[in-house]
C-alpha cells in the first residue's frame, strides 16, 4: 500500500463545502467498504442530505477529500448539544479502492484542526466491537484517541459499541494542535 500512498496523496485537494453530487459520491463510499447496513448507509445519505437543505444550522459539517474531481472519502463531524467544547465524528470513510493510501489520516488530522478551530476540546468517535473492525481501532489508538467506553451487545449480540476520545489542545505559538500525554 505504500508504493500507491504518495502518487494519491500528491493529487490529493479537500474541499468543505458540500454539492448535490456529494451524495452519490457518498453513497458509493459507504457501499464500497462493506462495513456498513443498508440502516447505516441511509443514515450516511440523511446527514449530507440534511447539511444540503439547512447548510450550517444542521450541525453537520464535512471534509471531503477528493482526487481528480472524484470524492475519495470524507469526514462528517458536529458539535454535540448540550456540552461545552464536545464534537462527534460522525463518518470518515474512504472508497475502498483507496484505502491504505493515508486518506483517513488526512481527513481527521483536517478534521481535527478544524473543530479545534470552532473551539472544540474533546472528539468522540465510536465503532464496533466485530473482529472486522479491528483496523478501525487501531487507527484510532493510532491517532491518539483513547478507548473511553465499551458497551458490550450494543448493536447486536456480540457487537458492542466502542467509544474512542481525544482531547485537543491548542497550541499558544501556531495554533496546531496538540494532544496530552
Amino acid at each position: 500500500m505504500k508504493d500507491i500512498e504518495a502518487p494519491l496523496l500528491k493529487s490529493l485537494t479537500f474541499r468543505l463545502e458540500p454539492v448535490a453530487s456529494d451524495a452519490v459520491a457518498i453513497r458509493r463510499i459507504v457501499e464500497s467498504t462493506d462495513f456498513f447496513n443498508a440502516e447505516e448507509r441511509e443514515i450516511a445519505i440523511e446527514l449530507i442530505s440534511e447539511r444540503l437543505l439547512q447548510g450550517e444550522k444542521s450541525g453537520y459539517h464535512f471534509i471531503f477529500a477528493v482526487i481528480d474531481d472524484r470524492v475519495a472519502g470524507y469526514c462528517c463531524f458536529g458539535p454535540i448539544m448540550g456540552t461545552c467544547a464536545s464534537y462527534d465524528l460522525y463518518w470518515l470513510a474512504v472508497d475502498n479502492d483507496c484505502r491504505g493510501a493515508g486518506i483517513g489520516r488526512e481527513l481527521l488530522a483536517k478534521g481535527e484542526q478544524l473543530i479545534a478551530a470552532r473551539g472544540g476540546e474533546r472528539i468522540y468517535a465510536e465503532t464496533a466491537s466485530r473482529a472486522q473492525y479491528a483496523p478501525t481501532r487501531a487507527f484510532y489508538l493510532a491517532r491518539g484517541y483513547r478507548e473511553d467506553a465499551h458497551l458490550a451487545d450494543f448493536y447486536s449480540p456480540g457487537d458492542g459499541k466502542i467509544i474512542y476520545v481525544k482531547v485537543l489542545l491548542k497550541s499558544p505559538n501556531d495554533g496546531s494542535i496538540l494532544t496530552p500525554s
